[in-house]
């Protein structure tokens, strides 16, 4: 039943998605992030669903009427400079076929982030982007947080099989990537009963997150929690509202929970932190020996005996965005990978900037603060697990670049004479929602 449902949703998309370029970008999104085929039991399991919806976007480029031009941002730049030299050390890695393999499922990500910035154009297309995003992780968000408070934290929370986030690490840290958009949907909400509905999800989302038992986790949304409360206006009511939260989810986790991220205190005694300072090293021992890294498939015993230390015998990841990207591009890869997340955050404060006092951009304002947070949970928690080329973090880059672009092209209208300024968080979100802590 699962099988018919979900190639019968696929089926009845692909006529708009082949009209509509935007749809198919909501159609890929779909499938890449939540892996929705990987539910089913049956043919729709091994079905080539996300090859269909490429492809349907590929040839909707062609078919479509609708308006079509790339965001030429310097993050964009960025990226494309990142994935040539991806394509120029892949030539010189240490497995060629593995790493060829594996590049290949990074450009078809690649590539739709591109045609993603090209159909994006109103904000009709940016928030049912933020929405895919966000019920893609939110589906296993809600399940996760459910299964916590059922379970009482007993048992660890993982990611759904076959996706980007199946380890729980990587599950946690596409939750905390997912609340911020969870709280800009609420912001924007006209509906009462969807504010409500979109804070019991965000609480769930933080119990699963917190259900992974990933230390990594924890510091992610320790980091993310920070931040939504500098942005706050009300900074006490916010401090008071996240420790409240924070209590009541901590309090509720079990002493197994306690006891293993009591584990960051001494870390030179644990054993998965000594394995991830092991695989740092070798990641620098690489790009110091090889300007252009080992490519991507270099985890195995023959790495682990050339740039491992002495009593290394194998490294089997990288853990750590930054670091896998150092071992397998070299020192360039790095610069252009950190440049990617620093011009991205330029983009969101200029963004942030440019709609600060108008109105009818009050929701891109709120947009951009949000992503920002978002992408601090992605690059705190990132910091120590092998998320580099995860859709979410570059799909939240698409949603900057292009909600800016929608900026310059709708300039600010002036204020009729006799008419007062309204205030953004007055102008386009709900009324209640100008006293609310994490605007």
């Amino acid at each position: 039943m699962r099988d018919l449902l979900i190639v019968g949703i696929v089926l009845a998309a692909l006529p708009f998605a082949l009209r509509h370029t935007w749809m198919a970008v909501m159609l890929w999104t779909w499938i890449s992030v939540m892996n929705p085929h990987r539910l089913a039991y049956g043919f729709a399991a091994t079905a080539p669903i996300a090859a269909v919806a490429a492809g349907a976007a590929l040839l909707s480029l062609v078919i479509t009427r609708d308006k079509l031009r790339m965001a030429w941002s310097p993050p964009v730049v960025a990226l494309l400079l990142f994935m040539l030299w991806v394509c120029l050390t892949t030539l010189f890695a240490v497995n060629l076929d593995g790493s060829s393999s594996r590049l290949n499922d990074v450009l078809k990500i690649q590539l739709m982030t591109f045609v993603a910035l090209m159909a994006l154009h109103e904000r009709k297309h940016i928030e049912v982007f933020v929405w895919v995003i966000m019920l893609s992780v939110g589906y296993y968000a809600f399940k996760g947080g459910f299964f916590t408070i059922m379970t009482g934290g007993a048992h660890r929370v993982w990611g759904p099989p076959g996706g980007f986030f199946e380890d729980n690490n990587a599950f946690a840290v596409a939750v905390i990537m997912v609340i911020p958009l969870m709280n800009y949907l609420r912001l924007v909400a006209s509906s009462q009963w969807l504010r409500r509905g979109l804070v019991v999800l965000m609480l769930l989302a933080a119990a699963a997150a917190l259900g992974t038992q990933s230390r990594g986790g924890l510091v992610a949304i320790s980091a993310m929690a920070m931040v939504f409360w500098y942005r706050s206006d009300r900074k006490f009511a916010a401090a008071v509202v996240i420790m409240i939260v924070a209590v009541a989810l901590i309090s509720f986790m079990p002493g197994s929970w306690e006891a293993r991220m009591s584990t960051m205190q001494n870390y030179e005694q644990d054993a998965s932190a000594s394995q991830r300072l092991e695989a740092w090293r070798t990641a620098i021992n690489i790009a110091n020996s090889r300007v252009t890294g080992l490519g991507f498939s270099m985890y195995d015993w023959a790495t682990a005996a050339i740039y491992a230390p002495p009593e290394v015998s194998k490294i089997r990841a990288a853990h750590s965005i930054f670091f896998a990207v150092l071992g397998e591009h070299g020192y360039i890869g790095l610069f252009l990978f950190v440049l990617i997340w620093w011009l991205t955050f330029r983009v969101a404060a200029q963004t942030r900037k440019q709609a600060a006092n108008r109105p009818e951009a009050a929701w891109v304002h709120t947009l951009a603060g949000m992503c920002q947070v978002s992408l601090v949970g992605y690059l705190v928690g990132g910091a120590f697990l092998s998320l580099s080329y995860f859709d979410v973090p570059y799909n939240i880059m698409v949603i900057l670049v292009v909600s800016q672009r929608w900026l310059n092209e709708h300039p600010a209208q002036e204020t009729p004479a006799g008419f007062s300024s309204v205030q953004p968080s007055q102008a386009t979100l709900p009324a209640n929602t100008t006293q609310q802590v994490l605007t």
